[in-house]
């Protein structure tokens, strides 16, 4: 077995991908200059947040995490002995690494200031989620409301000239919309982690509380003590849910959403009765914000939005409707959930024999259960509701570009990083200020842009290591076995390259996301798009779960994943279904096909192929 991880510049690249280092920043790539202190970290690729080739626009969550995630724990809220998460690109694909521990000095001085910041947080969370949501839906609403110029006029207009000039252009308005919706997206994200962190340590702390008073408690038991919260990422489902049963109070309507075909020809068809214009006119309602949901995870532009797809959300509606004529409850369960939360804490309560561990019991589950919500309160506002926004206002410079012969296709303004766009919009506004006949640079633009679609495309093909450089003996970094699932015999198993052939491998181990045990037929998904096949009663077994597919959980009888850990989002949302789940086992997409009968066993992370499809 090998004992390291290729360096990287060991790694060799198809010939294809020759100059994919010029799409992206320099400060993002390995670097001779920072050559030892790169080599004292182990890196992995980040399968969460950028599991396909990152499309070099789409880099910017990416960057804005890295600084927002990290900054958080070394310098505001000052988390000992933890510092941030370092990202490198190699090849288009994104690797990450838990930073070094800084000096014994810097940890003592971190941890008089997170014990003067931390606790007034916990203790008054409630009061500042309120202010952190109104803080955020305005920022959400300055994007919005920015006018980006649809076309750049012949002439500036009379209006704009006498009696005195405006001062400035369209074409100037155009380059400065740019740098101010790139400001507003970094801000979101600096707000984004505003209490992220805190809440995965509230996390650590009670498991951690919950170990010592209770040894040998399982991690799904302490995972169903914190389920049952009331999310804005569920509300998407909840929503949907209400236009269904609301659908069904008139016949009429509750027939045209089960019947085949598109969106557009369904909502062409209520239009003409006065019931189904009352259900349109109610779905419009809330439309902004609560259909402003990523098909995916929100992060690539190419996933769309339910706004912009509208067959997505209505073929979740039209099983819903199939459903309710069954007699079928198609809603989460959540006060059965909160009922089961309730128990298990109150019979640990139970045998607890001191007051003062009664008290450290208590005091931990209340923080928890306060803060906790944030993980997914604030998913649906950040990752889905603004990047639906930012997703369109770059679709506008994206149209403008290609009218004028900058681009050939709106979607190439995603192939230049966010340094370049502005070159495309300065020259775009040059040759426009020069006068008639004046060429852009559209013919290099196009060309760079056609150069880099075909290294991703090549990037796609290619298989990229897992890891890079020298692993740790232990991966005992917090969050990178919360979030990420990486442990040290994930590690162990990457080295072996899987050790085992895929045709004999019947059982696997991840980590137990949520308890309960679940036989069934397996669902294998790995495109966007095959979420819609899942049939009720199926197992659904993904490279990771996407919060917009909320819906598919009410039918399913569990989750598996190949990665995250006990606070990735297949792992919370399992836990608030109520379905068994076991999430990092690294290869289920690839042993487990469709049809297989697997067993899933959510208390003990163990999946069992039970018989082959």
């Amino acid at each position: 077995m090998a004992a390291q991880f290729p360096f990287a510049e060991e790694i060799q690249l198809p010939a294809e991908m020759k100059g994919w280092e010029k799409m992206y920043a320099p400060q993002r790539l390995f670097s001779k200059d920072r050559e030892d202190w790169e080599k004292r970290h182990f890196w992995y690729h980040d399968k969460i947040h950028a599991a396909d080739p990152l499309y070099p626009l789409d880099d910017i969550f990416q960057e804005a995490w890295q600084i927002a995630l990290s900054q958080y724990t070394t310098r505001v809220f000052c988390i000992p002995p933890a510092q941030g998460v370092a990202q490198r690109i190699l090849g288009c694909y994104m690797y990450i690494g838990a930073v070094e521990p800084p000096p014994a000095n810097v940890i003592e001085k971190k941890g008089e200031l997170f014990g003067q910041r931390v606790p007034y947080t916990f203790e008054h969370y409630s009061s500042q989620w309120d202010e952190w949501l109104r803080k955020f839906q305005k920022l959400g609403h300055d994007m919005e409301s920015i006018q980006i110029p649809e076309e750049l006029y012949t002439f500036v207009p009379e209006e704009d000239v006498i009696p005195t000039p405006k001062g400035y252009t369209e074409a100037n308005l155009l380059m400065e919309n740019f740098n101010d919706i790139i400001n507003l997206i970094f801000r979101g994200w600096q707000y984004h982690f505003q209490y992220l962190n805190l809440a995965y340590l509230a996390y650590l702390m009670f498991v951690d509380t919950a170990k010592k008073l209770f040894p040998g408690i399982k991690d799904g038991t302490m995972g169903k003590m914190v389920a049952g919260a009331d999310v804005s990422m569920f509300r998407p489902d909840e929503e949907l849910c209400r236009l269904s049963r609301l659908a069904m109070n008139h016949g009429a309507v509750a027939e045209v959403l089960k019947r085949k075909g598109s969106a557009e020809e369904k909502m062409s068809s209520l239009s003409g009765t006065p019931q189904g214009r009352a259900w349109l006119e109610e779905m419009d309602k809330i439309k902004n914000p609560w259909f402003y949901v990523s098909n995916g995870s929100g992060w690539f532009h190419y996933e769309g939005s339910w706004i912009n797809t509208m067959d997505l959300p209505f073929s979740y509606i039209q099983s819903y409707v199939e459903r309710l004529g069954q007699g079928e409850r198609i809603e989460r369960k959540l006060e059965g959930i909160t009922e089961e939360s309730n128990r298990i804490v109150s019979e640990y309560q139970s045998l607890i024999r001191s007051e003062a561990d009664r008290k450290t019991f208590d005091d931990a589950y209340r923080v928890v259960k306060s803060i906790y919500r944030y993980t997914e309160d604030h998913l649906f506002w950040v990752e889905h509701w603004l990047h639906t926004i930012w997703f369109e206002k770059i679709a506008q410079f994206g149209r403008i570009l290609t009218r004028h012969g900058v681009l050939s296709n709106p979607d190439d303004i995603y192939l230049f990083n966010r340094f370049e766009v502005p070159m495309l919009l300065e020259d775009l506004a040059t040759a426009w200020a020069l006068g008639h006949g004046v060429p852009t640079r559209g013919p290099f633009w196009i060309e760079k842009a056609g150069k880099r679609k075909r290294i991703l495309e090549a990037a796609l093909k290619w298989n990229p290591p897992p890891a890079i450089g020298i692993p740790p003996e232990e991966i005992a970094e917090p969050f990178t076995l919360m979030l990420w699932g990486v442990t040290t015999d994930t590690v162990q198993e990457w080295l072996k390259g899987t050790g085992v052939e895929v045709e004999h491998l019947d059982e696997m181990s991840g980590f137990p996301a949520s308890a309960g045990v679940a036989e069934g037929p397996a669902r294998v998904l790995k495109l966007l798009s095959d979420v819609a096949k899942l049939e009720p009663g199926e197992i659904m077994v993904a490279p990771t779960t996407n919060p917009s597919w909320a819906p598919v959980f009410t039918k399913i009888k569990a989750a598996v994943t190949d990665i995250g850990g006990l606070t990735s989002h297949a792992a919370i949302v399992s836990r608030e279904y109520g379905l068994p789940s076991v999430t990092g086992t690294g290869v289920a997409t690839s042993v487990i096909k469709t049809g297989d009968i697997i067993r899933v066993d959510g208390s003990t992370g163990k999946v069992t192929i039970v018989k082959r499809a």
